[in-house]
């Protein structure tokens, strides 16, 4: 079963923060993208919520 890959957009409304957050996250290393739609990244759930919980662990 394969996990659904959603945009940074909806990343970023499903933890409560902005777009540009999630593509920090990217930057430092916390979440990586699991796909790509044209030039859109696409996430998995489950790694956009560990990297919220890895952030708010600090």
């Amino acid at each position: 079963m394969s996990a659904t890959l959603i945009s940074g957009d909806l990343a970023a409304n499903e933890v409560e923060v902005s777009p540009a957050t999630i593509r920090k996250w990217v930057q430092l290393g916390h979440l990586v993208a699991a796909g790509r739609q044209g030039r859109r990244l696409l996430y998995r759930l489950e790694d956009v919520f560990a990297a919220e919980r890895a952030v708010h662990r600090r």
